[in-house]
């Protein structure tokens, strides 16, 4: 009596041989733009406070250092790792008359690593840049 072989033998492992790389592929993508989203909202958080806390200073120089003192803290809480960190905390309308509108703009940009979990060809670093907006009281006074 002879086996006849079947034709269908085999043929999960290949399939798996085939589908493995794509969802690896997949799964790395995912992560990527999960971790792009999470620092992008850290970064925003950071921006935020800091231009908040520079619009409630009363002078310009003030407003500079505690802007970058929040924006340092709110990083370290968010648990955001940047290789680079960049801010910048545009203080020139303190200079502008009490009664006249006015607001302080903190950019922030932060080159954030991307190599855990990478795949080939895959980018390993990325700049991501918030920027943020608070307006000074009209009726407080302000130094320029």
């Amino acid at each position: 009596m002879t086996r006849r072989r079947d034709p269908q033998r085999g043929s999960v492992t290949i399939e798996l041989a085939v589908l493995a790389p794509s969802l690896l592929l997949v799964a790395s993508f995912a992560m990527l733009v999960g971790r792009l989203s999470l620092a992008n909202a850290a970064l925003d958080a950071a921006t935020y406070s800091g231009a908040r806390t520079a619009s409630l200073a009363r002078d310009a120089p003030t407003a500079q250092s505690r802007a970058e003192s929040s924006i340092h803290a709110t990083i370290e809480a968010q648990d955001l790792h940047c290789l680079n960190l960049l801010v910048d905390v545009d203080t020139t309308q303190f200079a502008r008359d009490v009664g006249e509108p006015a607001s302080v703009t903190v950019t922030v940009e932060c080159r954030i690593d991307l190599s855990a979990g990478a795949m080939p060809g895959m980018p390993t670093s990325r700049w991501i840049t918030a920027t943020y907006s608070s307006p000074l009281d009209l009726f407080r006074s302000r130094a320029g």
